[in-house]
């Protein structure tokens, strides 16, 4: 391990519930049987790799989406404010979809 890391737990402690669920959607999607004894540690290497790899790229997905919804709310914002500061009257801005 790094010198400043000291392990591999998250950030926030009610994230690990959320992280176990995608772990499990991601495997069913994949056709990845999980054994019921939920030991991970008899399924190959490569089919637990594709399990964190695909819940990496759902994870990058979200947070894109997320920036995405953030900047055009603020945009849409702005431009309200810029058409109210020029007449009022006629602001008719049409909701996100």
């Amino acid at each position: 391990m790094g010198t400043g890391q000291k392990s591999n737990t998250p950030i926030n402690p009610n994230a690990i519930n959320a992280l176990n669920q995608l772990k499990y959607e991601t495997a069913n999607e994949l056709g990845i049987q999980v054994p019921p004894s939920d030991y991970w540690g008899d399924l190959p290497s490569r089919q637990c790799g594709a399990v964190g790899g695909n819940m990496v790229r759902k994870m990058i997905a979200a947070a894109e989406q997320s920036l995405i919804e953030q900047t055009v709310a603020g945009v849409r914002q702005g431009f309200a404010q810029g058409l109210s500061a020029t007449n009022p009257s006629t602001v008719n801005i049409p909701p996100a979809e």
